[in-house]
């Protein structure tokens, strides 16, 4: 069996974003980052979300426990795991005015589209008051 090609160049980033990667809400949502697309020696879980319903792409246990977390919080509507942070020219001005040095890929040496294992969409406060009968 081939080997994944897992370096990062601007065509597979392109590529990504019209696919839909990183885009969406609730089921529609589709992750950045799968778990096909990171080696791992680790546990990669998949989790069909209830609040979702669609697989979540997490890698780690960790990740795993902090979206139960979020499965029973009242106050979240919507999870999307691995998400972009995008337009990448941003991140690397962001890098830049700090003096830190943007991720590379290490193979092309091609700035990466770094993520956060979380972006959450909460109810309004007045909302979740509500919801709890207060």
């Amino acid at each position: 069996m081939a080997k994944r090609n897992r370096g990062t160049t601007k065509k597979k980033i392109e590529k990504w974003t019209l696919e839909g990667r990183g885009q969406g809400v609730g089921e529609d949502y589709k992750p950045w980052l799968t778990i096909q697309d990171v080696p791992s020696e680790g546990i990669t879980p998949r989790h069909k979300g209830w609040k979702t319903g669609r697989i979540h792409h997490l890698m780690s246990q960790l990740e795993l426990h902090y979206l139960y977390e979020l499965e029973w919080s009242q106050a979240v509507i919507d999870i999307r795991e691995q998400y972009p942070l995008l337009p990448l020219e941003r991140t690397i001005e962001i890098a830049e005015s700090l003096g830190i040095k943007h991720p590379n890929d290490p193979k092309t040496q091609e700035p990466i589209v770094m993520t956060t294992d979380f972006m959450i969409q909460q109810s309004p406060p007045a909302m979740i008051s509500y919801l709890q009968g207060k």
